[in-house]
This record gives C-alpha cells, sequence and structure tokens, in this order.
C-alpha cells in the first residue's frame, strides 16, 4: 500500500498510509451490516420474552401464523437442547419454567387465588381471565351472533364453531378439534394418562371437570334438581336424562326386539345380551361383565376397599347403589313406586320383593 496527502485540522498537510485508509472505509462499510445484526438479534430476544410471558400467564394461547412459523423453526433449533422430563406422566417440556408450571397439575398446587370468591388458579393469566366473572365484563364480541366473551382466546376458538375450521388434529386417529386444549385432552385417551386423582378413593380422572363432578359422590352434593319430582342429581346430563322418565322418550331402540332405552350407553349393554359380548374380565377371578362399572365394582370385592362413606354415620359402602339406598334412611325419600299398588319404598331391592309377591298373590 501506498500513501496519500490529507489536510488535517490545523491547515497542515500530511501522508496517511493507503492501508490504513482501505480498512477504515472497509469498517465504515460494514456498520449498517452490524446495526442490523443488532437490531435483529434485540427482535429475537424480543419474540422469546413474549412467548415465555405468553406461557406463564396462559395468554395469547392463539397467536398468529408466522409467530407459529417462528416458533417451529426455533424448536428445530432446540432440537438439540436437553429435554426437562416429567417424572409422573413423561411429557417433555424445552423450559424448566414450563415444567414448574405443568407439575402443579400433579400436585394440585395452585398459588393464584381469588380475593372475592377464594378460588385458586395454577397460572397468573387464569386468575385475570377469572376475575372477569366477578367483573361481568365480557369485552370480546362474536361479530356473527353477538356472543359476547370474556378473552379473546375464546372469542377465536368460537368463530371457528361458525367457519367449520378444525385446526388441531390427533395424530394418531385423526379426530380434528377447534380448540387446542381439546385435542391436549383427547390425547390423554391415547397416552392413558389421569392427572386428576381423587384424594379419598384413589380414582383418576383425564379431565378436571369430571374429578369435580367425582367429588359430589363423597359430598353427597346433588346440585341439580328436577322440578317435577324434586329428585336431586349430581351432573346436569344425568337430570336430562331423568327428564325422560317424566317424557317418556327413550330414543336408543334395539333393531332386535324393539326394546327402547333412555340412555345410550344402557342401549350397548344391553345389545350385549344379544351378542353374548362380555368385554370387561376380572384379572383376579376371570369372571367377565358386559358392563365396564360392573367389573369395576366386582373389583372391589377383592380388595375389600369401600369408597362410598356416609358422611352422617360413617357407614361406607362398595357399590354407590347400595351409598344412594342407604342415604334416603337419613332423608325418609321413598322415589321407588310400585305401579301396582302405588306404594313407595327406598330401595329397589324391597320394590322389586314387593312386585313378587303381588304376582305371588295374583295367581293364588
Amino acid at each position: 500500500f501506498g500513501t496519500f496527502s490529507k489536510e488535517s485540522e490545523d491547515g497542515m498537510s500530511c501522508f496517511v498510509p493507503l492501508k490504513n485508509l482501505y480498512w477504515s472505509l472497509f469498517a465504515l462499510d460494514l456498520m449498517p451490516l452490524k446495526k442490523e445484526s443488532q437490531e435483529l438479534n434485540e427482535m429475537e430476544d424480543k419474540v422469546q420474552c413474549e412467548e415465555h410471558h405468553n406461557f406463564t400467564t396462559g395468554e395469547n394461547l392463539f397467536s398468529s401464523s408466522q409467530t407459529k412459523k417462528t416458533t417451529r423453526k426455533r424448536a428445530k433449533k432446540a432440537g438439540a437442547r436437553s429435554h426437562f422430563t416429567c417424572q409422573h406422566c413423561g411429557k417433555n417440556f424445552t423450559e424448566k419454567r414450563s415444567l414448574e408450571v405443568h407439575m402443579r397439575i400433579h400436585t394440585g398446587e395452585r398459588p393464584y387465588t381469588c380475593q372475592q370468591c377464594e378460588n385458586s388458579f395454577i397460572r397468573k393469566g387464569d386468575l385475570k381471565n377469572h376475575m372477569s366473572v366477578h367483573t361481568g365484563e365480557k369485552p370480546y364480541t362474536c361479530p356473527q351472533c353477538g356472543r359476547g366473551f370474556t378473552r379473546k382466546q375464546t372469542l377465536n376458538a368460537h368463530i371457528r364453531i361458525h367457519t367449520g375450521e378444525k385446526l388441531y388434529t390427533c395424530q394418531q386417529c385423526g379426530k380434528s378439534f377447534t380448540v387446542r386444549g381439546n385435542l391436549e385432552v383427547h390425547m390423554r385417551i391415547h397416552t392413558g394418562e389421569k392427572p386428576y386423582t381423587c384424594q379419598q378413593c384413589g380414582e383418576s380422572f383425564i379431565k378436571n371437570e369430571t374429578l369435580k363432578v367425582h367429588m359430589r359422590v363423597h359430598t353427597g352434593e346433588n346440585p341439580y334438581t328436577c322440578k317435577l319430582c324434586g329428585k336431586s342429581l349430581v351432573k346436569k346430563a344425568t337430570l336430562e336424562r331423568h327428564m325422560r322418565i317424566h317424557t317418556g322418550e327413550k330414543p336408543y331402540t334395539c333393531k332386535q326386539c324393539g326394546n327402547g332405552f333412555i340412555r345410550k350407553s344402557d342401549f350397548e349393554n344391553h345389545m350385549r345380551i344379544h351378542t353374548g359380548e362380555k368385554p370387561y374380565t376380572c384379572p383376579q377371578c376371570g369372571r367377565s361383565f358386559t358392563r365396564k362399572q360392573t367389573l369395576k365394582a366386582h373389583i372391589r370385592i377383592h380388595t375389600g376397599e369401600k369408597p362410598y362413606t356416609c358422611q352422617q354415620c360413617g357407614k361406607s359402602f362398595t357399590h354407590q347403589g347400595n351409598f344412594k339406598g342407604h342415604m334416603r334412611i337419613h332423608s325418609g325419600e321413598k322415589s321407588l313406586t310400585c305401579q301396582q299398588c302405588g306404594k313407595s319404598f327406598r330401595m329397589k331391592r324391597s320394590l322389586s320383593h314387593a312386585i313378587t309377591e303381588e304376582r305371588v298373590s295374583d295367581q293364588k
């Protein structure tokens, strides 16, 4: 490299090596690239922070397609990273914080509590959404039907009902879902995961809602009451089926014998009479049953388990039906009525015995 003449600040001429000039110009040329690289890094850091915030608060579950693409690319890059695995159900997470939040499902920890009703939640975002129950605020409205929602994510999921769009598909059976949460719950059918366990009898469930309904068996709570006969029931669906007793509706009919049934499960169990199928077998004695519930009750004979306990006298029962019959002793309820003589009974076996006696007397 040679030299070139440069005039200094005091007007004097000086000679600067061309080599130094070359590198100075090269550095100036790179400055915009360096700045652009820094901006991209800052943007990426911002996206990562937002995604971490969204997970911990439970917000923005239905992100834009661009964010999903970015997340998928980042997930590929993170393939070599160490995974954090749940020791209870085997589910993997890329971040330790995500695993910690997930563990609350198994431990039952709910660190965020509503000051108004004392309901507790796993995530801070869930508590924020819950607060709208008390305020009555529903800022997100469906443009098609006008229905209001407390969360934007719920509105997005609701709109798919109108469009028929089902974004989330099970890779094992092909079933599709409108909401991602429903797919996650569905996957437990394939994995066998039942993260919600009853502390009183040890029975586990796929959904927390099912556990809550199950707990009413132990507490004796029956929040749904029939307006026609006053009978109280555990579930809303059970009340709807019960109403068919009064209306006489039997929507499930056997094609072979013409018998009608109020419940689909009763119809399916009845069909096994014709097929002879008994798909549920006891692993201890080999006895087979047409219904899964009957097998469960039968297994308690071997284990000695009596999960249904009367809160008034402390007596325990193996079968739920026997427990319900026992509770009528305390309440004085006689809900089973003989259609021939009009007498009422607490227990089904008492009613059956009375009907048998009437038939014998009629024969005489």
